[in-house]
């Protein structure tokens, strides 16, 4: 692969006075060597990015980029203009211009350019050296590093001590993309640096080296991920170090990101948002003091995020509640072994497959409600709709929901891959979990497909390929390969199989009465009840929702039971706070009176606060409860057409009295339980119970 940046990508003239005119200046330069094939095209692709958000830094910079079907290969342009151009930086126009160009599928080969650039572009001494440079071939070789920056000795930034540190970029898209992808993803030299405090004696904090430093978790993370996420960490590291704190940053690019450690989270005095997307896994911060800002904010002012953490940690209690996890799943640390992470992986998938599931369930439901059970056999409204007729809007409301259904096991399946693999993840995920509903695999092939997929991209991933093909690794070799792995062992080897025994339990479920149906009902309750919203909860819910796919009066009458036995816990939590309030503190109280919204909607986790504070007797007694509704419901023969809604959608349930006694009966239950246990142990248990409770409801 040719030079990353030559003299003939290098203008010291640069005369353009907008940045327009100066990205077509530099692009005719790439024009000219090859880099670019179509000068418009790639033109067009930076003014887009450009639109999503300016590329002017502080300290004179403009970094025009981006990716472009119309680019070769890696390259780099400098430009140095003296009549200035905004780029709308905040501290005005920008006299160095880097216009990045990388082909379309180069994730990591443009983000090794950026994050290098982004550790250079916040040392004075390269940005003065290249002010200086008298000649395209000098300011090309310092760019590229066959040049240091100036001597050791008139080096003052933190990070040349070995006379210069040059800009390491010329080989690294073809030789060098771990290393980078390393600094990309926040696992830096000098991040170690920032860390460790400048261990080698030479920081600011030499002096207090015997007290604990200040301890900061920080993530950045643009609109596009790329430019502005690793210069704001860059930053942050720097002012860390001139404030003499440990700092560890998470840059959130769009290569996918490596997490912070858990102990390294649990262990921080304080964290720094500097993000304009939403933060992934914002929950690991929950509790800590927390400076929330934009990218930019960590760009152009880090010492005075750092300075604010500080204040707030030093105006904060000692300790701050985290949000309250499920009971079974406190103490869980990623990656304590397979089955954590396969839990992990299922959650992921299910989480993203509820939203469709309410959406697509309620639609269908509500269809049902207003036009019948025989509004499944009308015609498509996209060929014969009536404004006037009730049964054209139930129509409607019917294929819109069956069209949201119909993503339930891609969905699934796609977002189980993703858990396992990042994005590389979703491709074969959602080709496999659109196979198993093409051979009626259903929702067990959609989580066995899930699996397969992830499990192939991590193999994929492992292989060690020639340099030249990194770059079309994630967008050409890794969703080819696995998604035709998949299809093939989906189609062939796993989905017949699979769906032989989906059709199986949709029979089995057909036929459910008497006896086999009130064990089930208990089974079902016990599932729902356990863990309020975890894994097992989750497993029982995800059972029921997909029966639904295919509906039968056993399916209907399972997902009846699942929504009762949910709604068990929060009612009776909130109706023992209410007959014997004075067994609960006055926090737990509060939260009584919004666990009977939420136990109505059926939100299970609404009595996370109670068992978190006493999961010895909160638990057991919801379990109760559960194991009796999900009998009662089944032995009643009630069914549910809805995946979601509690007693809104009773107009929707088969035998509603029935179904509403069951509940009542359930939620009787657990809370006499609760109330029992709570007055058999005692004032002195009661009074040293009560500190974990004071965990809001949040609906």
């Amino acid at each position: 692969m040719s030079r990353l940046i030559t003299a003939e990508l290098v203008d010291l003239d640069l005369t353009a006075d907008t940045k327009e005119a100066a990205a077509r200046s530099l692009a005719a330069r790439m024009l000219a060597l090859g880099r670019v094939t179509d000068i418009e095209g790639f033109l067009a692709d930076v003014a887009a990015r450009e639109a999503q958000m300016p590329t002017g830094l502080d300290g004179g910079i403009g970094i025009p980029h981006c990716r472009s079907a119309h680019v070769t290969e890696p390259t780099l342009a400098f430009g140095r203009s003296t009549a200035r151009i905004d780029f709308g930086a905040p501290d005005g126009p920008a006299d160095l211009i880097f216009l990045i160009a990388a082909p379309a599928g180069a994730d990591s080969d443009h983000l090794t350019i950026l994050s290098s650039l982004a550790r250079h572009l916040m040392d004075p001494v390269f940005t003065s050296a290249l002010r200086s440079a008298q000649d395209a071939e000098a300011a090309a070789a310092l760019i590229r590093g066959d040049a240091p920056a100036a001597p050791a000795a008139a080096d003052p930034a933190g990070d040349a001590g070995d006379g210069g540190d040059p800009l390491p970029v010329a080989a690294l898209p073809a030789s060098a993309e771990d290393g980078a992808d390393d600094r990309a993803e926040g696992s830096t030299e000098d991040e170690d640096d920032g860390a460790s405090g400048r261990r080698d004696g030479t920081g600011p904090e030499t002096a207090s080296a015997a007290s604990a430093p200040f301890r900061i978790v920080a993530v950045t993370s643009c609109p596009t991920g790329i430019a502005h996420t690793y210069m704001a960490a860059e930053a942050l590291q720097q002012a860390a170090r001139s404030a003499g704190v440990e700092l560890a940053v998470e840059t959130q690019g769009s290569a996918g990101f490596t997490k912070l450690e858990p102990e390294v989270v649990a262990a921080a005095d304080g964290v720094i948002l500097a993000h304009d997307v939403e933060v992934r896994d914002r929950d690991r911060f929950a509790g800590k003091p927390t400076v929330d800002v934009g990218v930019k904010a960590g760009v152009n002012r880090p010492a005075e995020l750092i300075a604010e953490v500080r204040e707030k940690a030093a105006h904060s209690p000692a300790t701050a509640p985290a949000a309250a996890p499920a009971p079974m799943d406190a103490g869980a640390a990623a990656g304590d072994g397979f089955a954590t992470r396969l839990r992990a992986w299922l959650m992921t998938g299910v989480s993203y497959m509820v939203p469709f599931v309410a959406a697509g369930g309620l639609l269908i439901a509500l269809a049902f409600a207003v036009g019948g059970y025989e509004i499944n056999k009308a015609p498509s409204v996209a060929e014969h709709f009536l404004w006037t007729e009730s049964a054209s809007w139930a129509a409607l409301l019917f294929q819109t929901g069956g069209a949201a259904f119909a993503f339930l096991v891609p969905v699934l399946a796609g977002y189980i891959a993703y858990g396992m693999a990042d994005r590389p993840g979703l491709v074969p995920g959602f080709v496999g979990g659109s196979i198993a509903l093409t051979v009626d695999a259903g929702f067990l092939g959609g989580l066995i497909a899930g699996l397969l997929a992830g499990a192939v991209v991590k193999a994929v991933q492992r292989v060690d390929v020639p340099p030249v093909l990194r770059g079309i690794m994630p967008v050409v070799v890794i969703p080819l390969v696995s998604a035709a792995v998949v299809g093939f062992l989906m189609f062939l080897v796993v989905g017949k199989p699979v769906a032989s025994l989906q059709n199986a339990l949709t029979d089995w479920l057909g036929g459910l009465s008497g006896t086999n149906a009130v064990v089930l009902g208990v089974l079902l309750g016990l599932m729902m009840c356990f863990d309020l919203g975890g894994p097992l909860n989750k497993v029982a819910y995800a059972f029921a929702v997909g029966g639904l796919a295919h509906p039968n009066e056993g399916s209907l009458k399972v997902m009846a039971a699942v929504m009762a036995a949910g709604m068990v816990p929060p009612l009776a939590m909130a109706l023992a706070t209410t007959v014997r309030g004075r067994l609960f503190t006055r926090t737990e109280r509060e939260n009584g009176k919004a666990a009977w919204v939420l136990g109505a909607s059926f939100i299970t986790e609404g009595a996370i606060p109670f068992a978190a504070a006493d999961p010895l007797r909160v638990i057991p007694s919801a379990m109760a409860g559960g194991a009796v509704t999900g009998a009662l419901s089944m032995a009643f023969g009630c069914t549910l057409r809805a995946p979601h809604g509690g007693i809104f959608v009773v107009p929707l349930i088969g035998r509603p009295f029935l179904y509403l006694l069951a509940i009542a009966a359930g939620t009787a239950v657990s809370a006499a339980l609760v109330v029992l246990l709570k007055t058999v142990r005692g004032p002195a248990a009661r009074s040293k119970a009560q500190t974990p409770t004071e965990v809001p409801v949040t609906v």
